[in-house]
């Protein structure tokens, strides 16, 4: 299936969860907020949600600062 991961056109299986997408693009899985279509989908719900085709997904990086 075809997504966008923060902006980019990914190729990826069918029927993966966030957490997977994570893990199989090699992306931190801590210290991040994800988001599925605009949607933010709790840490709790990684394992549980899954990314379908074309959707857009965002890994936000939490930082600190002013």
């Amino acid at each position: 299936m075809s997504i966008h991961v923060n902006g980019r056109p990914t190729d990826l299986r069918t029927g993966l969860t966030v957490q997977e997408v994570l893990t199989t693009l090699n992306l931190p899985r801590r210290d991040v907020a994800v988001a599925v279509d605009g949607v933010v989908v709790p840490r709790s719900s990684w394992s549980e949600s899954t990314v379908g085709p074309d959707s857009s997904v965002e890994v936000v990086t939490a930082m600190q600062g002013g």
